[in-house]
């Protein structure tokens, strides 16, 4: 128990001196944040090196935004916030994210149950060969653990669309599970 506490004391003393300016502090602080926001930017940015570069634009961001942490919530959780922030942005500049407004969104049940001998990695892939609303909604729901209303107001689409967009997704993995299952199945 003593440990957790000096953790959080010497997070809390190095959060205070990189708001300050303190290089040292600031490196050290992404030492130890970079590993698992790079990953939170690849789950938004199929390319590791476009993820990278939102990261460091998410970064540069919360250094410069550091003073504004209120210790509300955990740092790691508002640093992943921003980087989520920032790959969305980042998907918009380069006009990657594209959202079909649809509202009226099937409501048929979308099963969970498949059972996968899949690896993260083949995950990670099917995910990726989503079309990027679709990613980016099922990613902000499923992984991330937004609701639509949070989803809606950080894409600026309706609750319908983010509905929409996850149903679709969830639809479209669920087919890509089952093509990659059958196909191993017969490979045997």
């Amino acid at each position: 128990m003593v440990k957790v506490i000096q953790l959080f004391k010497n997070e809390t003393s190095l959060i205070k001196r990189a708001s300050s300016g303190n290089r040292d502090a600031q490196q050290r602080i992404y030492e130890r944040h970079s590993p698992k926001m790079l990953s939170v930017c690849r789950q938004y940015i199929k390319d590791i090196h476009h993820a990278e570069e939102a990261m460091l634009n998410g970064f540069l961001k919360a250094f410069t935004h550091l003073k504004d942490f209120k210790e509300e919530g955990s740092f790691e959780g508002w640093i992943r916030r921003i980087m989520i922030r920032e790959s969305i942005s980042f998907l918009r500049q380069h006009k990657k994210l594209e959202f079909q407004e649809d509202l009226g969104y099937e409501t048929s049940e979308v099963f969970n149950n498949i059972n996968s001998e899949m690896d993260v990695a083949d995950i990670q892939n099917l995910i990726d060969s989503l079309p990027e609303g679709y990613k980016m909604v099922f990613v902000m729901y499923a992984v991330e653990g937004y609701k639509h209303s949070e989803i809606a107001k950080m894409l600026k689409i309706s609750e319908g669309t983010s509905k929409s967009q996850l149903f679709k997704a969830r639809k479209m993995l669920q087919e890509k599970i089952k093509i990659n299952n059958s196909s191993s199945y017969g490979a045997n």
